[in-house]
């Protein structure tokens, strides 16, 4: 870590005390350098996606001085810090009832509900099988997609399938189960490794989101998503969230709710931070791993 001045808020900008950040897959890559062809070659770099804490300085927002608020930073990094300028468009009032380290593992959900909603239309009754669905994406898509009316599947670990479970999901199944998993109309994917054979499971009227790619073999990967996404039938579609306040917003309503609930797996100082990144690499994390500043 290192020590900055406290950053001045720029025109549209919010000043917020930092009180809790999420560590997410995303930053373990950017900080490993697997990211340079698409986030450059000079380091370091800062890191840290979400947020929750109070406005210090509102500046012209719709915010007052205290508001507790959550939010991401869109496509940047550098929320893990004390204190940090977020454009108000990608802040949002906390829902009542959560604390600053539950409210930090929530706002990467956002993704979630892009993914189902958005993207893939997700519709009762339909189908939705979720990759990853312990991990801090994926524990969110199953309380939504079944929220959303979905038949929920989630593939996970086999120490972490009672909790994909009690999230709501109908069907949990260790990832390295059966070969033959059935016909779904939606796929989730939050790991990105072999798309080709997830693909597969797919309806012909199938619809396959994809939230990460082969970093092992990213040209292939992102070939083959770029190669399916035009199609009509069984396409794949590969995005990266960057919310904004309604998204928030909605968000908050379905936690409010009682749709969505938190999952926090554990939970480091700041000064710690780099534990908790060793934490997230061994795998095997359930819901969200949260940092947490005094």
């Amino acid at each position: 870590m290192t020590t900055a001045p406290v950053p001045r808020p720029g025109p549209g900008e919010v000043l917020v005390r930092v009180r809790a950040v999420s560590v997410n897959g995303g930053e373990l890559a950017l900080r490993a350098g697997r990211l340079r062809p698409f986030s450059g070659y000079r380091f370091p770099k800062r890191i840290g996606i979400d947020l929750a804490g109070e406005v210090v300085e509102p500046g012209n927002s719709r915010f007052a001085a205290g508001d507790f608020v959550w939010g991401l930073l869109g496509r940047t990094m550098g929320s893990a810090a004390e204190y940090v300028a977020v454009p108000a468009r990608r802040l949002d009032h906390v829902p009542a009832g959560l604390d600053a380290v539950r409210a930090a593992a929530l706002p990467v959900g956002t993704t979630a509900i892009t993914a189902l909603r958005d993207v893939a239309a997700l519709a009762p009754g339909e189908r939705l099988l979720v990759r990853g669905a312990s991990g801090g994406v994926g524990y969110v898509a199953v309380q939504l997609g079944k929220a959303m009316g979905a038949h929920v599947t989630g593939l996970a670990g086999a120490d972490n399938l009672d909790l994909v479970t009690e999230l709501g999901a109908d069907e949990a199944i260790d990832y390295r189960g059966p070969a033959d998993l059935g016909r779904f109309d939606v796929v989730l994917d939050t790991v990105g490794s072999a798309l080709p054979s997830f693909r597969r499971v797919l309806t012909p009227s199938g619809r396959m989101v994809a939230i990460a790619f082969d970093l092992d073999h990213p040209l292939r990967s992102l070939g083959f998503i770029a190669a399916h996404a035009p199609r009509r039938r069984r396409w794949v579609r590969f995005f990266s969230g960057n919310p904004t306040t309604p998204l928030l917003a909605e968000l908050g309503r379905w936690v409010r709710s009682g749709a969505l609930r938190p999952q926090v797996d554990r939970v480091f100082p700041l000064a710690d931070i780099a534990g908790a990144h060793r934490a997230l690499e061994r795998g095997g994390v359930r819901g969200k791993i949260v940092v947490e500043l005094p």
